[in-house]
């Protein structure tokens, strides 16, 4: 069965629903933010009876659109900012780490549980914490409690960050990096940078994965420090493979240039495939994942993550991080 039921909606209703609702946000008049409250107003109503098949769904349909957008970025350009930005990286990743790993201990959550939180604040959200829950072999209730804890970070973040950015009169540049540095996992970043602009997009998904390229070495590195100690084999790491599809797309716009005209098509179609993907997201919202994620680690990881934006966005007003 790929179907669960969820309120009074039967599966072939939601089913139709949620497909309605999916080509609406093909239109290119509906926003990331749009398509992403509806998603979570159908979800948070019961009317999706096929998790089973919109959580994975969503997953690769993201893959597939970071790849697309690969297609519109330039190879130099993102060897570059991964390359300059090392420095305020290990900066940013370590007082992520050393704030996360306080408010953990303070608020008594378990060790397992703020690694995650912070793994996931620190990087790549959901990527970051199942690459590390893969090396950490937590318990199955913390991955899932962190994992919807940022979830629901993200969507708030995707609502709040772009008029936060015009108060604050942010360039499209300054955007771009703020949302990379300070949203959690890529497609609220990218769906941010969306909203804001297009040169806020570029910057935002070109930083953003060059900073995600940071999972391997800290999933080691944890798995180094926490579970070597302990006497357990670390586990194996979450590779996120989309990365590298794209930078595949992007050294064949940037060396091939018959393929760019082709290119700008694709990285167009994969910002559309990112709308309906913040629906799809939206719609794995459920009354019971709220209630799974309980009040004290949604505190930790929204004190972490609003002490990260602060920070980050007062370090790029200041011109430490261009």
């Amino acid at each position: 069965m790929n179907h669960v039921r969820t309120g009074s909606i039967s599966p072939p209703a939601s089913a139709a629903l949620l497909c309605a609702a999916a080509a609406l946000c093909c239109w290119p008049a509906v926003s990331g933010a749009a398509a992403l409250a509806l998603g979570v107003a159908l979800g948070l109503l019961g009317a999706n009876a096929w998790l089973r098949v919109t959580a994975p769904l969503a997953t690769r349909l993201l893959q597939g659109s970071v790849i697309g957008l690969g297609a519109g970025m330039n190879l130099a350009i993102i060897y570059a900012v991964g390359l300059g930005g090392i420095g305020y990286t290990v900066v940013g990743i370590g007082f992520t780490f050393a704030l996360g790993l306080w408010l953990g201990r303070r608020a008594g959550l378990p060790r397992d549980l703020t690694i995650l939180l912070t793994s996931g604040t620190a990087i790549c959200g959901g990527s970051a914490i199942a690459a590390v829950a893969g090396v950490l072999r937590p318990r199955q209730e913390d991955t899932t409690v962190a994992l919807a804890t940022v979830f629901l970070l993200n969507g708030v973040a995707l609502l709040v960050f772009p008029p936060a950015g015009h108060l604050l009169h942010l360039g499209q540049h300054q955007f771009g990096l703020w949302a990379a540095l300070a949203i959690h996992d890529t497609s609220s970043v990218v769906g941010a940078g969306a909203s804001y602009g297009e040169e806020a997009l570029k910057v935002a998904a070109t930083v953003k994965l060059a900073r995600a390229l940071w999972i391997a070495p800290l999933a080691l590195a944890i798995g180094w420090a926490v579970t070597r100690p302990e006497g357990k084999p670390a586990g194996r790491i979450a590779v996120p493979w989309f990365i590298f599809g794209f930078i595949a797309a992007a050294a064949l716009v940037t060396f091939v240039p018959a393929a760019r005209e082709a290119g700008a098509v694709v990285f167009a179609g994969a910002r559309r495939a990112l709308v309906v993907t913040l629906f799809l997201i939206g719609a794995n919202v459920s009354r019971g994942a709220l209630k799974v994620v309980g009040w004290r680690p949604l505190a930790v990881g929204f004190t972490l993550w609003a002490g990260v934006s602060l920070a980050t966005v007062g370090a790029i007003l200041a011109g430490w991080i261009r």
